[in-house]
């Protein structure tokens, strides 16, 4: 056994110290690794001791365990004393308390171990090493208050693999909180009374279906967008392409057309009841605004037909209103006064549309059906995937209406600080930020906001994430381990690629995690009753 004397005196092997491979002892969620997001995982049956302060004044914040340092062998775990009391209360969030009554003999036991442990260990003068040394003595060579402060950590050392054996097999990993000060276990120490103390810990939270046959038999409704048919998508392309081979010519005697370019300054206020101005719209402010007529969908209703006809250094005033399916939730249904000035009017002249122009429309083609079809081609690729992916998204929307889940705390910020910390890696890899800003924004106070922020966001993932997990179990899904290693290869290729440090152990994990939901995901397709819907129409 290794003591440790410094600041904090320890009576723990050191194979029960935190481990580094683990998230180890800690107090604060900073330290989290910064990782995509994964399913929860249980703790293991090995559990970790906290390094405790040898100030009781230091000790008044919640401290951390990691559930994955502390090698406990069941043998070892039923030589603990039976009459240790643990009572389990459930706590809101999917967490519960254990609340431990240790004896007056276990903890006479451990004090004696430590009297024994310090004898052993210390040279007193005037007693040869081996000489056993009386109590007093060694108090006062020691000090009272280091050997009372080693003697609860023992106690919490031997008592806390039995407090946790309560809820094996339910206990999130890196959940587990001794909930009680330790100046408070300190203070009311004494060899003849019982010493009381609380764990905290996460468990998996239970998932509850609002639907009568689960996840069986949805009807899923997917929207589609025109832009995503291919045809349409295919006349968009070539229109496109068509446009850069053609010239504009400034408008001096007319007004705009559809098809023509323009350049427009554009103010807003909120209009009132009594028709009199309010406020300035920020978001509708713009200055040298471009816009091409045929290439409007994303304007507010209305406003197009207002400025047709309008000529260059012509201003027009005209009322809209926002309706209630705008982006911006503040601005729907807000009636709104508009102020443009055309600024610049160009008409685009546009070659003839015939064989002539395929090379250069298309590389390679010599006709324009040629053209046509290897675009159609190409959409109809881009057609599937964004049907794909647009049907994936009204599954996983959908399971998240028909699961209730209290979620863990511990849960909710590990995952949102994954999605956090893989936002930031796609940032960093795609060189958007500097060493500067990628520092400013791994703060705590940035972790914080986002996970405030995206609170409904994060919580919707997780209920998905717990969702699929149930399913793949209930239908005995399964993956081959040649889809494994490759995914593991590609994701550490892809880590290595952008410099990025890995744990290859929690790389497999987040791939087993996608290889699941894929195959959820697949099997809910084909079980499922989906409709498909033209956004519009909706």
């Amino acid at each position: 056994m290794e003591l440790v004397v410094n600041s904090a005196l320890h009576l723990l092997p050191s194979r029960s110290r935190p481990s580094l491979l683990s998230s180890s002892f800690t107090e604060s969620p900073s330290s989290k690794h910064l990782l995509p997001a994964s399913s929860p995982k249980l703790a293991s049956s090995r559990h970790s001791f906290p390094r405790v302060s040898s100030s009781p004044s230091q000790n008044s914040r919640l401290f951390v365990v990691s559930a994955s340092a502390l090698e406990v062998q069941h043998a070892e775990r039923d030589r603990f004393p039976a009459d240790v009391r643990v009572t389990e209360t459930k706590e809101p969030r999917s967490s519960v308390r254990l609340s431990v009554e240790v004896p007056p003999a276990l903890c006479q036991e451990c004090y004696r171990k430590v009297l024994d442990e310090f004898a052993r260990r210390s040279k007193v003068p005037g007693f040869r090493p081996g000489k056993k040394i009386p109590e007093s003595i060694l108090v006062n060579y020691i000090g009272r208050q280091n050997i009372q402060q080693a003697a609860i950590e023992a106690i919490l050392k031997k008592t806390l693999p039995q407090t946790m054996s309560s809820v094996e097999g339910r206990a999130l990993k890196d959940s587990v909180r001794i909930g009680t000060k330790f100046s408070e276990m300190y203070d009311t120490f004494s060899l003849q009374d019982v010493l009381r103390y609380d764990v905290l810990v996460d468990v998996a939270p239970e998932i509850k279906w609002l639907s009568e046959n689960k996840y069986k038999h949805m009807k899923i409704i997917v929207e589609i967008d025109d832009i995503i048919n291919a045809q349409n998508a295919a006349e968009i392309e070539l229109r496109r392409r068509h446009k850069t081979l053609g010239s504009l010519r400034i408008v001096t005697d007319g007004g705009l057309q559809i098809g023509d370019l323009v350049v427009l300054d554009i103010f807003a206020t909120t209009l009132k009841g009594d028709e009199s101005k309010g406020e300035t719209i920020p978001s509708a402010v713009r200055k040298g605004f471009h816009l091409d007529t045929e290439e409007s969908d994303n304007l507010l209703p209305g406003f197009l037909g207002s400025i047709i006809g309008i000529r260059q250094g012509e201003t027009r005033s005209f009322p809209l209103q926002f309706p209630e399916s705008w982006g911006q939730e503040n601005l729907r249904g807000v009636n709104a006064q508009f102020t443009v000035e055309c600024k610049e009017l160009f008409h685009r002249n546009l070659p003839e549309l015939d064989d002539s122009l395929s090379e250069k429309l298309l590389p390679g083609c010599t006709t324009l059906s040629q053209v046509r079809e290897k675009i159609f081609q190409r959409c109809r690729e881009m057609e599937q995937t964004a049907i794909d992916q647009a049907t994936d998204n009204a599954i996983l929307d959908q399971l998240t209406k028909i699961v209730e889940v209290d979620i863990p705390q511990s849960l909710f910020e590990e995952q949102g600080r994954q999605l956090y910390g893989a936002k930031l890696l796609q940032l960093q890899a795609g060189k958007k930020l500097n060493e500067l800003q990628l520092a400013s924004l791994s703060s705590e106070k940035a972790v914080n906001e986002y996970l405030e922020n995206e609170r409904e966001s994060i919580t919707n993932i997780i209920k998905q994430m717990l969702a699929v997990g149930e399913i793949f179990k209930a239908e005995n899904l399964q993956y081959s381990t040649e889809e494994l290693v490759k995914e593991v290869e590609n994701s550490v290729a892809e880590f290595k690629r952008h410099n990025q440090e890995y744990d290859e152990e929690r790389v497999r994990e987040q791939v087993q995690d996608v290889l699941e939901g894929a195959k959820v995901l697949e099997w809910l397709r084909e079980n499922a009753d989906i409709q498909y819907v033209n956004r519009l129409e909706s």
